[in-house]
């Protein structure tokens, strides 16, 4: 029998594990749904590559998608990538391309003191993230706090270690107790929001951009009558650029779910 293509999975992307915070949601929100997660960890960290290798790796990625997954839309699950590469690729591609941006307005928003914005350095860098803060940030407000490294601990698996508080401690004790709010700014970092929290104080509100995503991706293919009518639970395939890391993904995204319950 052939295939409903409203049935057809959809693709979710990142430069590693860090987008599986953003399946997370997607399941979530459309539980029926089927998933293909592809992370690039061969390849990561992204965020200190180039623009045009960014957007060369991600358009490769989404080509496998496509043709070898037959996805009906994809769920770019990378800061770095939608910053530099989702606009083009949009253009160059006729189904829904739905990326992720740093959760920049509502932070600021709600938080009249000092907001913290992690992210790699290539995001702080891009004008998507500069023209959000110039457009909703008072001047100063926002500080930038690159952590490529943060990215590598996490594709090694290492959330709550010690390893990762070092790391943090000296990113994050000058702002200790000192912030209202602080952005995830890649999908990577959710994964070490505990220890984030621990840093800055349990005061510190944390902002990411994923539940917005998921949305919008549900927005659009409900625009386009293509979400699926089945009533059972979807199934999420994991896969990896990286040998053997696919089967890392399965593990922390079930570490994951479990911790948000």
């Amino acid at each position: 029998m052939q295939e409903k293509f409203d049935d057809r999975p959809i693709g979710v992307f990142d430069s590693g594990q860090g987008g599986l915070t953003v399946l997370s949601r997607l399941v979530d929100l459309m539980p029926n749904e089927d998933y293909v997660f592809y992370g690039d960890s061969a390849h990561a960290p992204y965020g200190v590559k180039t623009p045009e290798e960014v957007y060369q790796l991600t358009k490769q990625v989404i080509d496998e998608l496509i043709k070898k997954d037959h996805v009906k839309a994809v769920m770019i699950a990378c800061n770095t990538a939608t910053s530099v590469a989702a606009d083009r690729l949009r253009r160059e591609y006729d189904l829904p391309i739905i990326g992720i941006e740093p959760a920049v307005k509502p932070a600021v928003q709600e938080n009249a003191g000092t907001v913290v914005a992690m992210a790699t350095p290539l995001t702080l860098k891009a004008p998507k993230f500069n023209d959000l803060a110039a457009k909703y940030a008072k001047k100063d407000q926002v500080v930038k706090v690159p952590a490529p490294k943060l990215v590598e601990l996490v594709e090694d698996g290492q959330m709550d270690t010690p390893a990762v508080y070092d790391y943090l401690h000296g990113l994050l004790d000058p702002y200790a107790g000192q912030t209202d709010g602080v952005v995830l700014g890649c999908t990577h970092f959710p994964f070490a929001k505990k220890a984030i929290k621990n840093i800055l104080g349990p005061k510190t509100k944390v902002y990411d951009g994923a539940i917005g995503a998921a949305e919008e991706v549900k927005r659009q293919l409900a625009k386009r009558g293509e979400l699926t009518d089945r009533t059972e639970p979807g199934e999420i395939s994991f896969k990896n650029s990286k040998p053997g890391a696919g089967k890392l993904s399965q593990k922390l995204f079930q570490i994951y779910r479990q911790d948000c319950q």
